[in-house]
Parts: structure tokens; C-alpha cells; sequence
């Protein structure tokens, strides 16, 4: 991780941490930088979209200001998925694209994401040069005056071309499917009412009214058990869950039962080595996969490559050796035919769209993949507890001798968060007594140290 840039942009508590001066001097460093790597030279062009939450008109302003008081010009493209972004910086041919959320998590926080002019997301060293720009040569940032600083525009056509998009990705007549839609009150919002009647989808929608406020608030993706009654009371065939700027997209199946994004990998896979569509018989995951999905893949016979965990590792793998299918269990799935970043609204087409061609019900899909019992710890540290979880003795020894004791028989997967204060421990094993007892006693032993 870089100084400033994580594993998924720059993040903090809005204001406090990452504040108005910081968003001011990315915009300005991220301009710089962009307007040098352009060939034909000239003024840079970068797209700013946001999510739903209060805080970001401001850091959207300071994000303007910034990009503009070096001569970029600056196109918003206001409340819009983090995929958009993605997507329409190329279709735009700007040279940058710039995405204001802190994606799941709650509303004190936010975030900016980086996207280059092909739509990727920024490449390290690139990131490297604006946090060095930002933090060790910040004379460097020369202002434009007069007639040479940027100019502003607004694109009010953002969403509607997102969504051509998504629906120019299958041509299936969908039979009649009820769906219950939770857009988190982020994102999604903006986009999915539009998105599921175009595409003739029976369906409702909840937690779409955003205040600036209630972004992910019990609902969405990382709540999704509300979700799951409503289904089964509401006779839905499925639900689909969003999380605050729509990167995610995770399921509920009309039994209400969690479809997450293990699941949906393996059957969307399956579907495309059935189509033909499969590229190498092999689909990119990271180390946090269930071993059920794995079993499910061998047992299917499909490929599987791991990661290590978060999305931009994922992509690098399905680029350097060509697969077109990818993603995490936590809802973030690669289409790389399609997308160049995890789409939650893409994803609910696909899936829809299996649904719509294989008649079958989502749970009659995913009835082969079994879960094996597996649990997560979040445990929050204190600054100067960032990084020394795997220097720390006695959590070593502790992770040691849970080792010894589950053997072959379970994994353990300790690592440290690249967008929160946080250090995840997650075990999985046959014996849901042991990989409770171990994650708990792993957990306590780091609060005990970092905290």
C-alpha cells in the first residue's frame, strides 16, 4: 500500500482525515501527473462521479477546485456507480476518471478512487508519483491564472449511457422474474430503476432513498439479512443486495438463502464454460474463497487461480494471463468482456440472465456448492497498531498453535485491511467448534496487542 492510495483509492473519515486540503491537492497532483502522460498534450479531461453520502458535494468541490487550478478541466457526472466512472472514461475519451465513495462502508467515511483514461484503475507507480507529488514536492503544483485555469462542465447524460451499456451485454427476452431490488441507498439509486425496467424485469426496489445519511445503513450488501425475509415473504425469485456506490453485487435465492459471491462465480462461470464463453476453463479468486467453492469448481471441472485479497489483484491476474471471469466472495465480480472493474449492476444482469436461460431456480443453481463453516473477525487497532500485527509475538504463536490444531483439516487467513483500521481473521474448517474457538481466541490475542 501506498501512503496515501490503499488497496481501493484514498480513504478516511470525511473532513477530518481525508479533508477538503487533501481532495483539493489529489485533484491538483492527479492533474499534473494525467496532463503529462498525454501524448498529443494539451488540456487533461478528468470525470468526476460520487456516491450518496453528505460529504461528498464538498470533497467533489474541493476535487474541482483542485483540477482545475492547474489548467485540467473537470466533467461531473454526479450520483453514479463507481463502475460508471469506470466504464465512461473511455467512452468519453477523458484522460482520467475520479469516484468519490468509501463503497460499504458507513457514512463517516469516504473515499477517491482513481481511474486512467483506458478505465482501469490507476497503476502503482503512477499512484506513487501523486502521492509524491502531494507529500514530498508539493511546490511542484504550479497554478494556472487566468485565462489558463480549467473549466467546469456538467454531463447530464452519465447515467443513461452507463446503462445502454450494461443492457448491450445480453440480448436474452427475460421470462417473467420477480426480483427484489436493495439498492443501500447509494448508487444504485441513481440507475437500477431504470436499469431492471429497460431490461423487463419484474421487480421492487428498497432502501432507495437516499439522504445523505442512511448510505448502507442496515441495508445493502453488507446487511442483507432484512433482504432475505423479505424474499421468502414477498414470493420473490430472488433478491439482489448493492452496496453504497454498486461495485458489489451480492444474491438472496427464493428460499432466502444467501447467494454470495463464491456462489455466483461458480454457476456464472459454469454458464459461460457451457456457452463456450470461458476463457482458459478458468475463473480468478482470491485466498478468502470458501474451500467449498473450490470443490465445486474440481468437481465441475473448471479452473480456479487464487490472489491475494482485493479486486485489483484480481485484475491483474485476469490480464496477465487472459481470463475473462473473476472476483471476491464479498460481491466484487470482474466481467473483463465488459468491465474493467467489479460491477454490481452488470452482475445482476448476468445472473438474471442464467436465470432467464437455464429456467431453473437460484437455488437449484447453487445447490451443489457446499459452505464450509467459516468465520470473519474485524478487529478494529489504533494508528500506531498499523502493520505490526504479523511482527507481534504472542499473535504469532497464537496463529501457530491454531495451525497445529486444525491441521489439514482448516485454513487460517490473517491479514490487515487496505481501507480501514482494521486487522481481519477469518478461519474456515470442517469443525465449526474449532474454527470458532480459534478465530475468537486469534481476535482477542490481537486487541490485546494493537488495541
Amino acid at each position: 500500500m501506498g501512503r496515501l492510495f490503499g488497496t481501493d483509492g484514498a480513504r478516511g473519515v470525511a473532513i477530518t482525515e481525508l479533508t477538503c486540503e487533501l481532495a483539493m491537492n489529489i485533484g491538483r497532483a492527479a492533474a499534473i501527473v494525467l496532463t503529462k502522460q498525454k501524448k498529443n498534450g494539451g488540456r487533461a479531461k478528468i470525470l468526476i462521479g460520487k456516491d450518496t453520502r453528505v460529504s461528498s458535494d464538498i470533497l467533489e468541490a474541493a476535487l474541482i477546485s483542485g483540477i482545475m487550478s492547474v489548467g485540467a478541466d473537470a466533467e461531473i457526472l454526479g450520483i453514479v456507480p463507481t463502475p460508471a466512472v469506470a466504464y465512461l472514461v473511455k467512452y468519453y475519451d477523458a484522460d482520467a476518471g475520479v469516484m468519490i465513495s468509501a463503497s460499504h462502508n458507513t457514512v463517516e467515511y469516504n473515499g477517491i478512487k482513481l481511474f486512467s483514461g483506458s478505465g482501469f484503475k490507476l497503476p502503482d507507480e503512477i499512484e506513487n508519483e501523486i502521492e509524491a507529488l502531494i507529500l514530498d514536492t508539493p511546490e511542484k503544483m504550479v497554478l494556472c491564472d487566468g485565462t489558463a485555469v480549467g473549466r467546469v462542465t456538467r454531463n447530464n447524460n452519465a447515467t443513461d449511457d452507463y446503462i445502454r451499456h450494461i443492457l448491450s451485454t445480453t440480448n436474452l427476452s427475460v421470462k417473467p422474474l420477480k426480483a427484489l431490488i436493495d439498492c443501500a441507498n447509494g448508487s444504485a439509486s441513481a440507475t437500477a430503476k431504470d436499469l431492471f425496467t429497460r431490461l423487463n424485469v419484474d421487480f421492487d426496489m428498497v432502501h432507495a432513498e437516499p439522504d445523505g445519511c442512511n448510505i448502507n445503513e442496515n441495508c445493502g450488501s453488507t446487511h442483507i439479512e432484512k433482504l432475505c425475509e423479505k424474499v421468502v415473504k414477498g414470493g420473490y425469485d430472488l433478491g439482489i443486495a448493492f452496496d453504497g456506490d454498486a461495485d458489489r453485487c451480492l444474491a438472496v435465492d427464493e428460499k432466502g438463502r444467501i447467494v454470495d459471491g463464491d456462489k455466483l462465480i461458480a454457476i456464472l462461470s459454469k454458464h459461460l464454460r457451457d456457452k463456450g464463453q470461458l476463457k482458459n476453463n478458468t475463473a480468478v479468486v482470491t485466498v478468502m474463497s470458501n474451500l467449498g467453492f473450490h470443490t465445486y469448481m474440481k468437481n465441475n471441472n473448471l479452473s480456479t487461480v487464487c490472489t491475494a485479497v482485493g479486486d485489483r489483484y484480481v485484475l491483474e491476474e485476469m490480464l496477465k494471463s487472459g481470463y475473462n471471469i473473476g472476483g471476491e466472495q464479498s460481491g466484487h465480480i470482474i466481467f473483463l468482456d465488459y468491465a474493467t472493474t467489479g460491477d454490481g449492476q452488470l452482475t445482476a444482469v448476468q445472473l438474471i440472465g442464467l436465470l432467464a436461460e437455464t429456467k431453473s431456480a437460484l437455488s437449484e443453481l447453487t445447490s451443489g456448492i457446499e459452505d464450509y463453516p467459516q468465520l470473519l473477525l474485524n478487529v478494529k487497532i489504533t494508528e500506531q497498531g498499523k502493520g505490526k500485527w504479523n511482527k507481534d509475538e504472542k499473535i504469532l504463536s497464537v496463529i501457530s498453535e491454531a495451525e497445529k490444531a486444525m491441521g489439514s483439516n482448516g485454513r487460517i487467513l490473517v491479514r490487515e485491511s487496505g481501507t480501514e483500521p482494521l486487522v481481519r481473521v477469518m478461519l474456515e474448517g470442517k469443525s465449526k467448534d474449532d474454527v470458532d474457538y480459534w478465530t475468537n481466541k486469534i481476535a482477542d490475542t490481537v486487541k490485546e496487542q494493537l488495541c
